[in-house]
């Protein structure tokens, strides 16, 4: 314990340790260079572990893609993802049909449920110039009630998403993009009709905080017993009740106390996770979440007996066309399209 107000300060490696009800978090970032005609990189591949390619040595990586970067079909039972584009663009398609090209702020909020596949690719469209992506990939849990819902997903587009602004005495300025939890008067778009974030009660938050050089920022209180972590990810120096953060660090918060967030002297980005734990055992095996071992063995069992409804597109790693623009394409034949 550093203090009453802030505890466990940890390094951040790839993926990034949470607490329940999430699982945990993965901050990807990568300066791709230009696009060829299959929308993968431009640029030689030799060398790299075509689908194992994760080696942070490289300013950019294929992950398990072998001819696009990214998450080529794949099974989930059990839990939730919710993946935030910062940069870039992710395009998804799965099991049940649905599909959608989403980025540049948009958020895909998906219920794994009692199971799919899908695929997200990162398809580098531009081919004059490089592609950079940033994204976050957050595994929320599901409680045991839920772990067999219908699969689900829903999009919150970038417009949608509101943006907090304030201002401290000295006129520095904070803005704080609500993905999910109200603040205030003021409440994001739903989530997934059966997350766990789905009950105000829950008091789940995903906040994207920026700061501008020297700014301070009071988060606000939640309920007791609620969990917080606060992930620095970019910027030179916190100061958090009295203690400095480095970057690169995240941080364990008393969530039912305000804390000052004090930014150093360049801009500061931060991700905060909060919310009421699920209190239930976890069992994981990949991509598997569940409350036993036999619950994760009958998962692997039913996966390979049913594929979780087949693979319906042309390719593992399916990609839409270049000119698509930013769409979701859901199960049951809504459309949603954006510039």
């Amino acid at each position: 314990m550093y203090n009453k107000l802030i505890n466990n300060i940890r390094p951040l490696g790839f993926t990034w340790e949470t607490s329940d009800p999430f699982l945990f978090c993965v901050h990807h970032q990568d300066d791709y260079p230009a696009g060829n005609e299959e929308f993968g990189p431009a640029a030689s591949l030799r060398d790299r572990a075509l689908g194992q390619d994760f080696s942070a040595s490289n300013p950019w990586r294929m992950y398990h893609g072998e001819r696009i970067p990214g998450f080529p079909a794949h099974p989930h039972r059990g839990f939730e993802t919710v993946t935030v584009v910062l940069k870039g663009f992710v395009d998804h398609s799965d099991s049940h049909g649905a599909a959608g090209r989403y980025g540049q702020g948009d958020v895909q909020w998906m219920t794994a449920g009692a199971g799919l596949q899908h695929c997200e690719m990162f398809p580098l469209l531009n081919r004059d110039s490089g592609n950079p992506l940033e994204l976050f990939q957050i595994w929320l849990n599901l409680p045991a009630e839920r772990k067999f819902a219908d699969p689900h997903f829903a999009m919150l587009w970038a417009e949608d998403i509101p943006v907090l602004t304030s201002s401290d005495k000295n006129g520095k300025s904070t803005s704080v993009n609500l993905i999910a939890g109200t603040m205030g008067q003021v409440s994001p778009p739903p989530p997934a009709p059966d997350s766990w974030a789905a009950e105000p009660a829950n008091e789940v938050g995903i906040w994207l905080i920026t700061m501008e050089a020297g700014a301070s920022y009071t988060l606000p209180k939640a309920s007791p017993g609620v969990k917080r972590s606060l992930y620095f990810y970019e910027g030179n120096k916190l100061l958090l009740a009295g203690i400095g953060i480095e970057p690169r660090h995240s941080v364990e918060l008393l969530a039912d106390q305000e804390v000052t967030v004090g930014n150093g002297d360049s801009r500061g980005s931060m991700l905060v996770l909060q919310g009421q734990p699920i209190r239930e055992p976890v069992a994981q095996y990949g991509p598997f979440v569940m409350n036993t071992q036999a619950e994760v063995q009958q998962a692997i069992d039913d996966y390979r007996k049913t594929q979780f409804g087949g693979w319906p597109w042309p390719r593992p790693d399916h990609v839409h066309k270049a000119r698509q623009g930013r769409f979701a394409r859901y199960a049951d034949g809504r459309e949603s399209r954006h510039s």
